[in-house]
C-alpha cells in the first residue's frame, strides 16, 4: 500500500545557511496518529512545511500518495492535507463561523458560493472540535484552547485525510491539553491521520502511536515512543546533560516492577 506521506533522504536549507533538515527519510500511513519531537529550532515546523507543500526541499523527495507534493496543483493538495500552525493572525473581527468556512476554499468553484455539502462540511468540523456553540463568537475573543480547537475545525473543513498539527498545545493548561489529546484521539477514529509536533513529552507515551524525533544535525529517529525516546537519545536531541530531568534518566527496572 502507498503510504499517505513519505520523505526520501529529504533535505531542506534557507538560503546559504547550514542545513536544517539532511536525509529524512520517514512514512506515514494512514490511519495513524504520530509525535514529531526536537528541540527549539530543530526543524519541527520546516518539517511539517515540507509535508504540506508550502516550503519545497532543497533535495530528496516528498510524497503524497506516492506523488510529489510539489508537482500537485494547490487545490488538489489542500484536500489531501491541511496544516494548522501554531499561531492564526486575523486582523478583522471574523466570527468562529467565518474562519471555519476558509477550510472549504479548495472545494469552491471561481464565482460559486457554499454548496449543501460545504455547509454540512463546516457544521461536522465544528461538532467533532465541540466548538458549534461558539460559532457566532469573535475568533480573536476566544480563550487559547479555544482557538486551538477552532483552528482544527479550520482543517477539519478541508475534509483532508492528513491534519498536520504545529505545537497544538502550546501554551494550554493541563485541563485543555488533555481536552485537545482526547479530540486528536476522537479525529483518529473518524479516519484522519495526525501529525502533530509536541513540545510536552509527557502528552507523547499513550497518546501517538509513533514518535519522530529530530536530532541536533537534523536527523531523524522513527519508530514506537518506547524506542525512540530514551535518556540517551533525548539527551543528545535537546543537548542536555544526562540526568538533568526526569526523562533523561533510565528508569530502574527493580523500582519498575514494584
Amino acid at each position: 500500500m502507498t503510504p499517505l506521506l513519505q520523505f526520501v533522504q529529504t533535505r531542506f536549507q534557507y538560503n546559504d545557511r547550514q542545513p536544517v533538515l539532511r536525509g529524512i527519510d520517514f512514512t506515514l500511513s494512514e490511519g495513524t496518529c504520530s509525535a514529531l519531537i526536537g528541540a527549539n529550532g530543530a526543524g519541527k515546523t520546516t518539517l511539517l512545511r515540507l509535508a504540506s507543500g508550502t516550503l519545497a526541499a532543497t533535495s530528496g523527495k516528498v510524497l503524497l500518495e506516492g506523488k510529489p507534493v510539489g508537482d500537485m496543483p494547490h487545490r488538489q493538495r489542500s484536500r489531501v492535507v491541511a496544516l494548522v500552525p501554531q499561531r492564526l493572525d486575523v486582523p478583522f473581527d471574523f466570527s468562529v463561523q467565518q474562519i471555519v468556512e476558509q477550510g472549504r476554499t479548495p472545494y469552491l468553484g471561481l464565482l460559486s458560493g457554499p454548496a449543501r455539502e460545504d455547509r454540512f462540511a463546516v457544521d461536522r468540523a465544528l461538532e467533532l472540535t465541540d466548538t458549534a456553540r461558539l460559532r457566532r463568537r469573535i475568533f480573536n475573543e476566544l480563550s487559547g484552547g479555544e482557538r486551538q480547537r477552532v483552528k482544527i475545525a479550520l482543517g477539519l473543513a478541508q475534509q483532508a485525510k492528513l491534519l498536520l498539527l504545529d505545537e497544538p498545545t502550546q501554551s494550554l493548561d493541563i485541563g485543555r491539553q488533555a481536552e485537545l489529546i482526547d479530540l486528536l484521539h476522537s479525529l483518529r477514529s473518524e479516519g484522519v491521520t495526525v501529525l502533530a509536533s509536541i513540545h510536552d513529552l509527557h502528552l507523547v507515551h499513550g497518546n501517538f502511536s509513533t514518535a519522530h524525533l529530530i536530532g541536533p544535525e537534523g536527523s531523524l529517529i522513527s519508530g514506537a515512543p518506547a524506542a525512540v525516546l530514551t535518556p540517551a537519545n533525548l539527551t543528545r536531541a535537546f543537548r542536555c546533560a544526562p540526568g538533568r530531568h526526569p526523562l533523561l534518566v533510565q528508569p530502574n527496572p527493580i523500582r519498575q516492577a514494584i
